[in-house]
């Protein structure tokens, strides 16, 4: 994670990064499962990348890969165990200083489930789609992180459209691995190794803070190019500047990412 990432005093670099569709209302409502009315949204625990979710599925189906829908909750909201379960958190419609959208990994009539960027790791939680509180997106793009081969992928609608060599975390402070998603995009003007900070919905296995932060991964560059090849990092993911350049520029967040 080098110097890891999300210090309280992070600026925020424009996010407009996924085109929004409003949720279409369904038209079955018969048929679906009703969300329990929560009357203290304010009591929940929210689901960030500072907190813990107790309660929360874990994704189970770690190696699926979304069809790209993603979404972002226009205000706070509540985050259930299972449709018609109880709400175990809420979801804030901005994660550290970017809008937060979510990759949607199942959906019920009604409901989608999401991943989530709290601990533990494959932490997942429904939300309703029966009112007007999400907005919907696509993202055609994931990314995959191989770890053996310190190669970073990038791809568009199921075809590759670049690939590089990269670090990854040391044997003692591993990258950890499992299906995640980019979170947010930051300028963090205490460091000077990464123009932009990629974090996302996962964190270090060995850290449980780091610099100031949450023990956060992400993705940036580094100054120094023997990094790229070798376990070298805290955890996170070091790759090239033109790398970044094309992750920052053009992958929107909550785009999937799997780390193998």
């Amino acid at each position: 994670m080098s110097v890891l990432l999300l210090s309280e005093h992070i600026e925020a670099r424009d996010d407009s990064s996924a085109a929004v569709t409003p949720t279409a209302p369904s038209n079955a409502q018969a048929q679906i499962i009703a969300a329990r009315t929560v009357p203290n949204l304010g009591a929940l625990p929210e689901a960030t990348t500072y907190a813990t979710t107790p309660g929360a599925p874990t994704d189970v189906n770690v190696q699926e890969i979304p069809a790209g829908t993603v979404v972002h909750p226009r205000d706070r909201v509540p985050v259930f165990a299972a449709p018609g379960g109880p709400a175990i958190a809420a979801l804030p419609p901005q994660e550290i200083s970017s809008d937060t959208w979510v990759p949607v990994i199942a959906a019920e009539r009604g409901w989608v489930q999401v991943l989530l960027p709290s601990r533990p790791n494959g932490s997942t939680g429904w939300l309703s789609t029966q009112d007007n509180s999400l907005d919907t997106a696509h993202t055609p793009f994931r990314i995959e992180v191989d770890r053996a081969t310190f190669r970073l992928h990038l791809f568009r609608d199921g075809n590759e459209i670049g690939t590089w060599t990269v670090g990854v975390g040391k044997s003692s402070a591993p990258t950890p691995a499992g299906r995640t998603f980019v979170m947010a995009s930051i300028q963090d003007s205490h460091q000077t190794y990464s123009p932009v900070i990629l974090p996302l919905g996962i964190h270090s296995t060995s850290h449980e803070t780091f610099g100031g932060g949450p023990g956060t991964t992400g993705i940036h560059t580094w100054p120094a190019a023997n990094v790229f090849g070798t376990p070298s990092s805290d955890g996170c993911i070091r790759v090239p500047a033109d790398a970044l350049r094309v992750l920052a520029t053009t992958v929107p967040l909550g785009t999937p990412v799997f780390i193998r």
